[in-house]
């Protein structure tokens, strides 16, 4: 003979007179309702940390511009102070020449970082292959 503890069953709480079937259906109800306020809570967090960025970009945005000016006018104190010791146009064009050696350096060093990235991201798809795999050994 088997005895139900006192803790397990106590006659003077209600018992729930719910069907299996409205169990499951109140539950399921009570995740999806878990799930969507899961996703606005993320949605709030995200247009937050969106703002954030978009903050730091325009920051950094502002300091190209400023890092910009400053190359301006250092390349224009380089060229007057090798005007001092040479005509104007000499100093004009060798300040021109570091320049292009500066942007073909640039150049090249973005061309060979271009074609060392892997567009294909063979770790995501080796990762949904997988899932592929176990998806299709569950419907087993």
């Amino acid at each position: 003979m088997s005895h139900i503890p006192d803790s397990e069953f106590d006659p003077t709480q209600p018992r729930d007179e719910r069907s299996l079937g409205e169990i499951f259906s109140d539950v399921t109800q009570n995740l999806t309702t878990l799930i969507r306020q899961e996703m606005d809570l993320a949605k709030t967090e995200m247009k937050q940390e969106v703002a954030k960025v978009g903050k730091g970009a325009g920051l950094f945005g502002g300091a190209g511009l400023a890092g910009w000016f400053l190359l301006l006018f250092l390349s224009l104190t380089l060229m007057y102070g090798l005007d001092e010791v040479m005509s104007r146009w000499i100093a004009a064009l060798i300040v021109a020449v570091l320049w292009a050696i500066v942007a073909a350096v640039l150049a090249l060093s973005g061309k060979k970082a271009i074609k060392e990235a892997n567009p294909q991201l063979p770790e995501t798809q080796q990762t949904l292959k997988e899932d592929v795999q176990w998806a299709k050994a569950q419907k087993s």
